[in-house]
C-alpha cells in the first residue's frame, strides 16, 4: 500500500515539474505534500471538498470566480473574499456548512465598499511584508501558510507544528507596521484529525 502512494506521489512529483514545491502543492491545498502534516489521504480529502465547495459557489454565482476564495484545512473551511450584501454571505456559509466532510465554517467574508486603490494597495502590501517575514524565520515553515489582508486586517490559515510556531507567526504578523488586527485559524498538527506516520 506504502508503495502505491509513493509511486503516485513521485508520478505526481514528475508530472507537476516543480510545482510541488510551491505554495499550492500537489493537491492545491496551499501547502507542500512533503512538509503537510496532515497524511496524504487528509490531504486528497480536503482537495476534494475544496473542489467541490469552490464548484458549488461557482454554480452559485459566476461573479464569486474572483471575489471569493475559499481554503479547507482538515474539513474545517474557511472563506475569504467580498459580496455585494449580508444575504450573499449567509448563502455562502449555508453552502459551506452543506459540503460533505465539513466539521467547521469560518466565514471571513466582508460586504463591498466603494474600491479604494490605497487602501488595496497597502493591503498587498502588508501581504508581501509577511510572507517575507515567514520565509526568512527559521522557525516558521512557510509553505504552511496561507495569508489574506483586507483594510489592515490579516487573516492568517495553515497548520503549525507547534504552539511556538503559531505564537512565532502571529508575533510576525503583529510586528508589521500598520496592521490594525491579526485574525489567525492555524491548526495545530496535534489537533489533525489524521497525521502522517
Amino acid at each position: 500500500m506504502k508503495n502505491k502512494i509513493l509511486l503516485i506521489l513521485f508520478i505526481g512529483l514528475f508530472l507537476s515539474g516543480c510545482t510541488g514545491v510551491g505554495t499550492k502543492g500537489i493537491f492545491g491545498t496551499g501547502v507542500s505534500v512533503a512538509f503537510d502534516p496532515r497524511s496524504v489521504g487528509t490531504q486528497i480529502d480536503d482537495s476534494i471538498m475544496q473542489k467541490n465547495l469552490t464548484t458549488r459557489i461557482l454554480l452559485l454565482d459566476k461573479k464569486y470566480l474572483l471575489s471569493i476564495k475559499s481554503k479547507v484545512l482538515d474539513g474545517r473551511i474557511f472563506l475569504t473574499g467580498k459580496v455585494d450584501g449580508p444575504e450573499e454571505k449567509l448563502k455562502l456559509t449555508k453552502l459551506a456548512w452543506e459540503t460533505d466532510g465539513a466539521r467547521s465554517v469560518r466565514n471571513d467574508v466582508k460586504i463591498k465598499e466603494k474600491f479604494n486603490f490605497q487602501q488595496s494597495a497597502k493591503d498587498i502590501l502588508i501581504t508581501s511584508q509577511l510572507r517575507a517575514a515567514i520565509i526568512i524565520n527559521k522557525n516558521i515553515k512557510a509553505t504552511n501558510y496561507q495569508i489574506d489582508t483586507y483594510k489592515k486586517k490579516i487573516y492568517i490559515y495553515g497548520i503549525a507544528f507547534t504552539q511556538d510556531e503559531k505564537k512565532e507567526v502571529i508575533k510576525e504578523a503583529k510586528e508589521i507596521l500598520d496592521v490594525k488586527d491579526v485574525i489567525a485559524s492555524i491548526i495545530l498538527v496535534d489537533d489533525l484529525r489524521i497525521q502522517k506516520d
